[in-house]
């Protein structure tokens, strides 16, 4: 699918507009509209989103500060690759990130909220859909989690980390036997949650982590 094809839209309630293009070009990279090695240019963007030059300029500084974007030769911006130093680099601090997350949800979620979480576990392990879908319905369980720990500083730190992730391109859940062992740690952490154990959550969902790291490293060397 080409870059043209691929849709995003531009959210002005109740923030500046250069915030504005920069949480949209945010929400772009995550949904793979902008992927690792295509160019940003500041007029295509700023038509795309009918916007001025201006604010985009504003989002691009923004991005590169993240270091999610470099220069491009010529004109414009060109999406990061990552390689393995910035992959062990990124998981290292998504373990912390996600850890604690599951650590604080095990002691504010509600109980709705584990009811939506086994609900979103009950469709990931039903073993339907295709492996975007599987990385769907994580992002979907690993939100939920995130909102029921209640903690703005995390939500922004975890914010950007998505955003991260999301330049590594295909989903761990590709790898064959990934989605089967993955349900299997969901539901271990959902047990926690539900269980008001916070040790015990953060070890699940750090251990978690580890294994995707695993299974992400093994694509990359048979890539």
């Amino acid at each position: 699918m080409s870059i043209e094809t691929r849709t995003f839209t531009i959210d002005r309630d109740n923030v500046s507009l250069g915030e504005a293009v920069f949480r949209a070009l945010c929400q772009a990279l995550e949904n793979g509209v902008y992927r690792a090695g295509d160019r940003l240019r500041e007029d295509e963007v700023a038509q795309r989103l009918n916007v001025s030059r201006t604010p985009v300029r504003e989002a691009f500084g923004r991005l590169m500060a993240k270091g999610w974007v470099q220069p491009a030769g010529g004109r414009g911006l060109i999406v990061r690759s990552l390689d393995q130093n910035d992959i062990l680099e990124l998981y290292a601090m998504r373990e912390i990130l996600e850890g604690a997350a599951a650590r604080l949800a095990a002691q504010y979620a509600a109980p709705a909220e584990i009811a939506a979480l086994r609900d979103i576990h009950a469709r990931f392990a039903s073993g339907e859909g295709d492996a975007a879908e599987l990385a769907r319905l994580n992002r979907l369980l690993h939100g939920a989690i995130q909102r029921a720990a209640r903690n703005r500083y995390l939500d922004s730190a975890l914010a950007d980390m998505h955003v991260a992730i999301s330049l590594l391109g295909s989903t761990t859940f590709a790898a064959e036997g990934r989605p089967a062992t993955a349900a299997a740690e969901h539901g271990e952490l959902i047990e926690a949650l539900a269980a008001r154990d916070p040790d015990r959550a953060e070890r699940v969902a750090r251990a978690h982590i580890r294994e995707a790291l695993r299974t992400r490293l093994g694509m990359t060397l048979t890539a």
